[in-house]
């Protein structure tokens, strides 16, 4: 080191400025050196020469910075920065200069094969290249390509993907925030449903959430403006944001509320006694004034400091006698630099110079290094070591005890050190810091509503969970690839997988604000901690065996961290006492670590390298960090930390995240630098932590081992061992176990949860019973026999039982009850006992809530808690109306007495002490807790003070104990003197009852325990000496024997409430409501009927369109009616008739069946609005229904529907209810509109109103003198006289959802069944009207001339099918009504045909592609053709033939089997596009289909496949339907596309449009002039006149999915044909021509002999299996199979073998007999074949040179677009047009060459393409073709108009056909096949018209379904 020569004696002077408080400015003078300010603001002046010195002369190395050193020694090497290093340090690849001047212009290193080559010349591992981190150090490792985005990514424009729904979000996620760039300027505001509250920035949260003391929105909108609510604790302070900040906060100066609401309104004097006021106004800890820091951000905290003593010098300087403070080397340099001499002898021991000193001699006496400056010795060191005091000698530099030098382990060496990294690191090329082994680092954060992740060194940025409400602490388990979050909105801690899926609840009870979260991964632990329960408790990772861990002397844990491999757990505490603590893993050794400087510790975290904890001080504003134990603390950042808040640590680096600045940050962890912004503008960015798995290394040693440490619950770690623990309040039996069960514990409610504190612990935690759904509960009770626990829920009015561990919870009463406040057990006779305020009763059942009954309904008024004594027979119960009392009674409530009237005001908990026989009470009004003799005597206060408000009262022992709601607390006291009061929890809101649970219950005999006290249903305990007595279910009367009941009830009301049915008993001296238990659900109950004479009830559901009925008691249900029904809003039971007559508003209908659902008949559906209720009156004959339509009206007509009148149209709204009064011969109505219930006489005359005003009245009814009714607006069942209208009552309130309403009484007789006898001599229906009775039939049946008898079904009706049924209407009677053909198992039914001669009908269904069958009446079910399909469009039965024809538009095949399904065969399978509707005509031997595919046409073929011609390719849309007129030899098919009905003849002749337009027709029948057709716009059913288009008429409207209709009809099936007899001879398939038949084979062969020969049956079909199976699969997919080609009728019968008609040959003429076998003819054979195939050869070549000749062309009039037809493969009726470009092929003009399978050339296919033909072998136009055809997917198609088609040639045995034969036919199949694209252009534009996007300029009609 260079000491500074001196010329002179120089006067130093050193210039003590005082600074200026905030910015100090120094200036020295000329010749001196301005040193840095100080920490008390001061500056020092040095002279000029002491700079860059070598010697630390400011104090502070200011005047040592920067500098550049003098020459290094010939050893050494020159750093460009002046640092001098060893030689032989250059070039090895480490940055010892620390500029990287040592290792410029260096000879290339070699790197291994799996090292990455750095520029600089480092060799790196492979792996980190493009890992995002800087290895290299001059970043040429990360010179990467951008990462691809994908198809669901938006790249950002820094290159960076985010998810594509981030984009235009309003929440900027680019960190260059180019994802909010140009986004629509109004992104519509989120509007949230009414059980919502709107944030401020518009988010929905749950409305509960609205001032709940909780920041769910996340910037506290939802807890402002909550006047009404006071969230925040004693010694807190609320912000007006709602945050709850320390009341030590307010007017600090530093604004820690959101909204600096803390600073505002603040007085000048609110600093404590032991805090500083800082000039701004700030207060500060007064320990910090005169410290030397500037806390106050002013200094103001360092002025006026007195300064006793010097300035204290640096470790290297020198005190001088004067204070002034110099150099150590300026010492005995022979100059006074202190300026009193005090440096220099004779004050210090200085040895003298010699004159002659120089480096030449000794080396100066230096021992490394010397150099001469000014003339004198100046000694150095070489690098690592540093001179000593004597200005001589080196010693060596100890690196390793400043921090930084290595990121981890170091080891000092002499001048040097070496550094090191812990397991799953590696060193670095810099060879100082360590990089974690494994993937790339992510720092995964809690965002409130989302987790999300982001790479630390580069912009990648992803979602991992979304839609989360409140998501705050988070943490990991990266072996078991999990995640783990609290969320404080829910209250619930989760997990999922790290990719985002299987979300779980883990914890979900008993947790307020669980702010903190940590993993255990070596001992999968879950750790937590809860500022609101003041807890850190921890469970298995799956939630199982929870313990409170800490609980005493917590305030507010925030954040935890763990160190499994050390075994312990660290915390935040910022209560009142803010803190940092560590303790092991098992609670135990708890220790403080920090408890100063502290004021918010939020974040926590641990690096486990380099063995050191962070922590962030949000209110401090700093980052600070300390040893694992506390020592060694020390700020790491304090300057611009705003609002940090979690802090994770990984390598070098530090990250956390701020509220305020809403970002992530990073910086070095040991010097606070280089800090970098990682992402801001976030939502609100919370918990972080880095996931990577060194940041859980895998080192540490699990202490349970694989056996859980023989624990039998929870293992816990505790330094180096480990602690068997148990779950909270469970006993711990040995070291090992925990008791199975709770002994004792007690058990209280807390509105939205039920807590138990065990009793057989020590440490009194509360734990949470894990309970679903528990909104208010209130009331308590226990069963230990059992282990139940029972509570009152008085919001969702129920009454609940589970066991005392959360299991098996069920509803135990959940009906007829309002507001449920005090419950009792019977532990003797398993007996529930209630209270319930809102009814004013006190009501028993058993323990499961059965055999329910009401007790005490009388002069009660708000009773309140109920108490049993089993022991005596007695209950006792508080009752809290306007005359407050005590009551008993015996528990059967006979010898009811008042104990206690006076001095009460709100008697709340009842408890008895059974061992003093002492009643216990305690008083809210009062404020007291009283007690007295069970009989009231004797009465005592116990408590008198200090009890705010008592609530639930137990006794236990020798204590009571008791909830307080004011003070929110439990608390115990001496239950014989109410001295040593303990409070044994508090701040617990909403304290309910409380009882202590113990399995000491004293036995009791009673007779109820032998044969039930000889009681049919309830026996209840009484006081002696009776002991006991029986009693009945709610409405049901006991009989005289006092011991049995009645079997039901007798007298009744029945009513619906929508979800349920209920009755009210008018046996019994109270109106009770009992639910009618039907083991159903129940959606939309209206109406209701019952059936005294069996005892069932009958109700309509219009949500599930049905009719159902079961017994009284809910027994034997089951629908009747289930097909058919809209919105039935009337219901009648004729007892009498035994009938069901029901009103349909929905079909406007009015209808009856028997009581089963049979022979259903529509009785009225004209001149039908809205009919609504409907009552009857057997004897007479008559029916009446109320009408609310547009004209409202009350209607009567006889029973069977015949003489309909009119009685009331005036004066009439909305007449709901109807009853009638048979004995005053009136009929009765309510009107909701008028709010009147009027009267009338049975004509209607005499009208007057009984009731006026009724608010809603609805469902009405009539028993004895009185009316009933429902009312909507009063929620309510009201009764009245039915004379007078007075004397009104409310039967029961509070029921809302009531409908209709019944009145029974099942003693009153029954009528005179006119049909008794013989039902009336009637076959079917037998119906009384007013004179007599009327036989009728089922709807749509006519009767019979003999006016009695009725067929079984109709003789001719409309079949229909609308996807999930197939209906029917009748065309023998006028209503049109359809019918339900009871077919099970309909899911989308298409096509459909009907066989006479079997009486069954055939479907498609294209959901499950199958063809079926089935009888009428659903029975039989069949399926005919079970694979092989895809969309079965059309669906024919040729009756004569018994065969089955059908389209399939998936495989545009036409195909035919039996009607069985069997002998399946493809009839047609090329020159299809998309056959749809297809019609058969067995007389003709004709088979006619639409196509409606690109070119749509109308063809016909034979039944055999052949002699196929196109009838109608002109001037088509979309042809859907097809049907035959047999009689008038006519085809008619609608047009979906052109909207239009049009027919033609047979041979597509005489064409006329019917009717146009039409909507949207699908399909179509005719029977006698009557055209019918379905249609999916109007959703109807319609027909006109076949012959003029005129008298259109609807059948049936408004039917959705409307799909195939045929009609069943004597005449339709009619004729017959060659195969109408033993199927014409043939073995398999026989097919009708016009002029003769064909047998066929099946494509697959069945096993059987086939022959194509009429009468003939090959003998062996072994012999000829090979050769039988060939010609199928050569031909399959010709047009027309040869097999086929019989001989003509007249023509005699050749004898051919399948063989030879695969051969072609058999046209040859032949003589009768058999065939010869000879050699001469197989040699004939032989001959043929080679001459036919040297004539195919020919005639090819041929061909090629004549069409070579010609010129090659692609049409350029043909477009290229497709067309695509509707579809009805989906549920909904939407048609669809595609545009798609087809591929290059479609302009090239292409043939084909086939061969057959036995490579002969005997049959030619040549595929014909745009209209012209190439023969060609090459494959690749072949290929090319396929391409024209894509795959069909779902039902929409891609054509063009260009068809292929394939032509057989036949060629026959003495030749072949030449040149212009073959130019013929193909010029005549062109024309054919094409004509419409090369015609139609000129003719008709209107049908490319219909094109889309072709370009024509014609108006262009609707194309798809939704524009229709």
């Amino acid at each position: 080191m260079q000491l500074a020569a001196v010329c002179g004696t120089l006067i130093a002077s050193v210039l003590l400025i005082q600074a200026i408080a905030g910015n100090p400015e120094c200036s020295c003078g000329r010749n001196h050196f301005t040193c840095a300010v100080n920490t008390f603001g001061e500056c020092t002046c040095i002279p000029a020469q002491w700079q860059c010195d070598g010697d630390n002369d400011c104090g502070d190395h200011s005047d040592e910075d920067g500098c550049t050193l003098p020459t290094c020694s010939p050893l050494d090497f020159h750093c460009d920065n002046g640092k001098c290093i060893r030689r032989s340090w250059v070039c090895d690849g480490d940055n010892d200069c620390e500029d990287d001047s040592d290792e410029q212009d260096c000879p290339p290193r070699e790197c291994e094969e799996d090292e990455f080559h750095c520029q600089n010349g480092y060799c790196i591992r492979s792996l980190w290249h493009c890992d995002g981190d800087n290895d290299c150090g001059d970043n040429s490792d990360e010179q990467c390509d951008l990462r691809k985005c994908s198809d669901k990514e938006f790249r950002c424009t820094d290159g960076s993907c985010i998810a594509e729904h981030w984009y235009c979000d309003g929440d900027i996620d680019c960190k260059d925030g180019s994802d909010e760039e140009s986004c629509p300027s109004e992104v519509p505001m989120a509007t949230c449903s009414v059980e919502e509250f709107q944030c401020s920035y518009g988010r929905c949260i749950l409305d509960i959430y609205h001032c709940d003391g909780d920041d769910d929105c996340g910037d506290w909108s939802d807890e402002s403006d909550c006047s009404s609510h006071q969230p925040c604790r004693s010694g807190e302070f609320m912000c007006s944001s709602g945050l709850c900040i320390n009341a030590g906060w307010r007017c600090d100066g530093d604004s820690d509320c959101d909204d600096q609401s803390d600073e505002k309104n603040c007085t000048t004097s609110t600093c404590t006694t032991d805090q500083f006021r800082c000039k701004s106004g700030r207060c500060v800890r007064l320990s910090w004034r005169c410290d030397g820091e500037d806390d106050c951000s002013d200094n103001s905290d360092e002025i006026g400091c007195e300064k006793t003593d010097s300035p204290q010098c640096a470790s290297d300087q020198f005190l001088c006698g004067n204070g002034r403070c110099i150099g150590q080397r300026k010492v005995c340099n022979e100059v006074s630099d202190c300026g009193d001499g005090s440096d220099e002898s004779p004050h210090q021991n200085c040895r003298p110079r010699s004159s002659e000193e120089n480096c030449n001699v000794n080396n100066g006496g230096c021992s490394q290094k010397c150099q001469m400056a000014r003339g004198q010795v100046q000694c150095t060191c070489h690098t690592g070591f540093r001179l000593k005091d004597d200005g001589r000698s080196c010693q060596d530099v100890d690196e390793c005890s400043e921090e930084g030098y290595c990121s981890q382990g170091c080891t000092n060496t002499e001048g040097g050190f070496q550094c090191w990294c812990v397991h799953g690191y590696e060193l670095r090329p810099d060879k100082r810091s360590c990089k974690a082994l494994g993937p790339e680092p992510v720092l995964l954060f809690a965002n409130r509503i989302d987790i999300r992740q982001v790479l630390p060194h580069r912009s990648e940025y992803t979602l991992l969970l979304n839609n989360l409400e409140n998501a705050i602490a988070l943490d990991f388990h990266h072996n078991m690839e999990l995640v783990f979050w609290s969320d404080v909105t829910l209250d619930r801690i989760m997990k999922a997988n790290l990719n985002g899926s299987n979300v779980e609840e883990v914890v979900s009870t008993g947790l307020e604000s669980p702010g903190g979260l940590a993993i255990d991964w070596i001992h999968d632990k879950l750790y937590w901690t809860d500022s609101g329960t003041s807890r850190i408790e921890v469970a298995n990772v799956d939630g199982t065996h929870r313990k409170v861990l800490l609980w005493q002397n917590m305030e507010k844990p925030r954040a935890i961290a763990l160190h499994p491999i050390e075994g312990k757990i660290y915390w935040t505490d910022w209560g009142n006492t803010p803190r940092i603590e560590y303790a092991n893993m098992d609670g135990s050794n708890r220790r403080i670590i920090a408890d100063t400087h502290l004021f918010w510790p939020n974040g926590l975290t641990i690096d486990y390298a380099g063995h050191r904890m962070y922590w962030v001080d949000a209110k401090h504003h700093v980052i600070e960090r300390a040893n694992l134990d506390g020592s060694n603390r020390k700020a790491v950042i304090s300057q611009g930390l705003p609002h940090p808040f979690a802090i994770t640590v990984f390598e070098d680096s530090l990250y956390w995240t701020d509220w305020h600045t809403k970002s992530i940050n990073s910086a070095n962890k040991f010097t606070g630098k280089n800090q970098e912004i990682i992402r801001n503008k976030l939502h609100f960015p919370m918990d972080i932590h880095t996931l990577h798995p060194q940041r859980q290394p895998a080192g540490g040693r699990n202490r349970c081992g694989n056996n859980n440490g023989g624990c039998s619950h929870l293992c816990l770690p505790s330094n180096k061992t480990f602690t068997c623990t148990c779950p909270t309040g469970f006993q711990k039996i040995d070291n090992f176990n925990c008791a199975q069960s709770l002994d004792k514990f007690l058990l209280f409610a807390r509105r939205t949860d039920i807590r138990r504190i065990s009793f057989d612990t020590e440490d009194k935690s509360d734990d949470v019973i894990p309970l679903a759904d528990v909104r208010s509960a209130v009331a308590l009770d226990w069963d230990s026999k059992d282990e139940y626990i029972y509570w009152s829920d008085v919001t969702t009015d129920s009454i609940n039982r589970a066991k005392w561990d959360g299991s098996r919870q069920q509803v135990v009463v959940d009906t007829s009850l309002e507001s449920p406040a005090g419950l009792a057990f019977d532990w003797v006779t398993s007996k529930l006992y209630w209270t319930d305020a809102g009814t004013d009763r006190i009501e028993v059942s058993s323990a499961d809530g059965s055999m329910r009954t009401v007790l005490i309904w009388e002069n009660l008024d708000r009773p309140r808690d109920v108490v049993v004594d089993p022991i005596g027979g007695y209950m006792y119960w508080t009752d809290w109306g306007a005359s407050p009392k005590i009551e008993r009674a015996g528990m059967d409530a006979s010898n009811r007495i008042v104990i206690i009237s006076s001095n009460l005001t709100w008697p709340n908990g009842l408890a008895i002490d059974y061992e003093t026989e002492r009643l216990y009470w305690a008083d809210a009004g009062m404020k007291t807790i009283d007690f007295s003799n069970l009989d009231g005597t004797d009465r005592q206060v116990l408590i008198g003070s200090q009890l705010p408000h008592p609530f639930g009262l137990t006794v236990y022992l020798d204590k009571i104990y008791w909830t307080d709601w004011q003070s929110k607390s439990i608390q115990s006291a001496n239950k014989l003197s109410g001295l040593g009061r303990v409070t044994l929890r508090e701040n617990l809101e909403n304290l309910m009852d409380i009882h202590m649970f113990h399995r000491h219950r004293s036995p009791v005999p009673t007779v109820c325990k032998v044969n039930n006290g000889g009681c049919s249903h309830l026996c209840l305990l009484a006081p002696l000496p009776k002991g006991s007595s029986c009693a009945c279910p709610t409405g049901i009367t006991l009989q005289s024997d006092g011991k049995t009941c009645a079997h039901g009830m007798n007298s009744f009301l029945i009513f619906a409430r929508r979800t349920d049915i209920r009755m009210v008993s008018l046996d019994i001296p109270y109106f009770a409501d009992v639910v009618l238990a039907i083991n159903e659900s129940l959606k939309n109950t209206i109406a209701i009927a019952v059936d005294p004479k069996e005892g069932k009830v009958y109700w309509s559901d219009s949500t599930l369109k049905k009719i159902s009925r079961s017994n009284l008691n809910g027994t034997e249900y089951e629908d009747i009616i289930t097909t058919g029904l809209m919105t039935t809003d009337g219901l009648a039971v004729d007892a009498v008739g035994r009938k069901i007559y029901w009103t349909d508003t929905g079909t406007n209908r009015i209808e009856v069946a028997n009581l089963d659902g049979s022979m259903r008949k529509v009785l009225i559906w004209q001149n039908l609005d809205s009919p609504r209720a409907i009552a009857l009156y057997h004897e007479m004959g008559y029916m009446f229904w109320t009408d609310w339509g547009e004209h409202a009206k009350l209607e009567r007509s006889g029973m069977d529907g015949t003489g309909r009148v009119v009685l009331i149209s005036n004066n009439l709204g909305w007449p709901n209810g109807l009853a009638i009064d048979k004995a005053g011969s009136q009929l009765l109505w309510a009107d909701a509109h008028t709010e009147r219930i009027e009267a009338a006489d049975l004509n209607g005359a005499n009208r007057r109103t009984l009731v006026s005003p009724v608010q809603h009245p609805y469902g009405l009814t009539l028993l004895g003198p009185h009316i009933y009714w429902t009312d909507w607006q009063t929620r309510s069942i009201q009764r009245t006289d039915k004379n007078t209208g007075g004397s009104s009552i409310t039967v029961r309130g509070n029921l809302p959802g009531l409908m209709d309403i019944q009145a029974v009484d099942r003693n009153k007789p029954l009528g005179f069944n006119k049909c008794g006898v013989r039902n009336g001599g009637c076959s079917h229906l037998c119906l009384p009207n007013p004179s007599s009775l009327s036989c009728s039939c089922p709807t749509g049946i006519q009767l019979k001339s003999d006016g009695r008898t009725c067929d079984d079904s109709p003789e001719t009706y409309l079949l229909f099918s609308s996807r999930g049924s197939i209906r029917r209407i009748s065309l023998d009677t006028n209503d049109h009504t359809d019918v339900y053909v009871p077919v099970p198992e309909l899911n989308n039914v298409i096509s459909l045909d009907y066989d006479s001669v079997d009486g069954k009908v055939y479907y498609t269904d294209v959901h499950l592609d199958v063809i079926r069958r089935a009888n009428l009446n659903g029975s039989t079910l069949e399926t005919v053709i079970s694979h092989g399909l895809k969309t079965t469009d059309g669906l024919a039965v040729d009756w004569v033939a018994r065969n089955l024809y059908w389209t399939d538009t998936g495989r545009n095949t036409i195909e035919v089997a039996r009607l069985d399904g069997s002998n399946r065969k493809v009839l047609i399978n090329n020159s299809l596009d998309e056959p749809r509707a297809i019609a058969v005509f067995p007389r003709k031997g004709y088979l006619f289909w639409t196509d409606w595919g690109h070119i749509a046409k109308i063809e016909r073929s034979h039944l055999d496949g052949s002699e196929r011609k196109v009838l109608i390719n002109t001037d088509l849309g979309w042809p859907n339907g097809l049907t035959l007129d047999y009689d008038t030899r006519r085809i008619y098919w609608v047009d979906a596309h052109l909207d239009r009905i049009e027919s033609s003849d047979l041979n597509g002749k005489l064409r006329q449009i019917l009717v146009s337009p039409v909507s949207h027709p699908f399909a179509l029948t005719q029977q006698d002039r009557w055209i019918y057709w379905t249609d999916w716009q109007t959703k109807s059913i319609q027909r006109v006149d076949k012959y003029t288009g005129r008298s259109k008429e609807t059948i049936l409207a408004n039917v959705e999915g409307l799909m195939d209709i045929i009609v069943v009809s004597p005449q339709r099936q009619t004729g017959t044909n060659f195969c109408g007899v033993k199927n014409g001879g043939c073995t398999h398939l026989c097919f009708a021509r016009t002029a003769d038949f064909v047998c066929a084979c099946p494509d697959e062969s069945d096993g059987k002999p086939c022959s194509t020969i009429p009468g003939y049956v090959p003998p062996d079909p072994d012999t000829s299996t090979a050769s039988a199976t060939q010609p199928d699969k050569s031909h399959k997919n010709s047009g027309v199979s040869t097999e086929e080609l019989t001989p003509p009728a007249h023509t005699p019968a050749k004898n051919c073998s399948v063989q030879d008609t695969g051969l072609a040959n058999c046209n040859t003429e032949q003589s009768d007999g058999p065939v010869p076998s000879d050699e001469s003819l197989h040699m004939s054979y032989i001959i043929g074949g080679v001459l036919t195939m040297l004539a195919f050869l020919i005639l090819i070549a041929a061909f090629i040179i004549y069409r070579h000749k010609k010129s090659k062309f692609a049409d350029p009039g043909v477009s290229n677009l497709t067309y695509s037809n509707p579809s009805y493969r989906t549920s909904t009726q939407e048609v669809k047009i595609e545009t798609v470009q087809k591929p290059p092929i479609y302009n090239q003009l292409r043939c084909k060459k086939e061969t057959g399978i036995d490579n002969s050339y005997t049959k030619e296919k040549i595929k014909i393409v745009e209209g012209i033909c190439l023969l060609s072998s090459d494959e690749l136009y072949w290929e090319d073709l396929k391409q024209m055809k894509p795959s069909r997917v779902g039902i929409l198609r891609d054509h063009v108009c260009m068809k292929t088609d394939t032509v057989s040639l036949q060629a026959s045995s003495s030749g072949s056909l030449d040149d212009t034969e073959m130019e013929q036919l193909l010029q005549e199949e062109q024309q054919s096949e094409c004509s419409s694209v090369h015609t139609t252009r000129a003719t008709t534009s209107e049908r490319h018209g219909s094109l889309p996007d072709t370009g024509w300029e014609i108006q262009r009609k609707p194309s798809t379904e939704s524009e229709v």
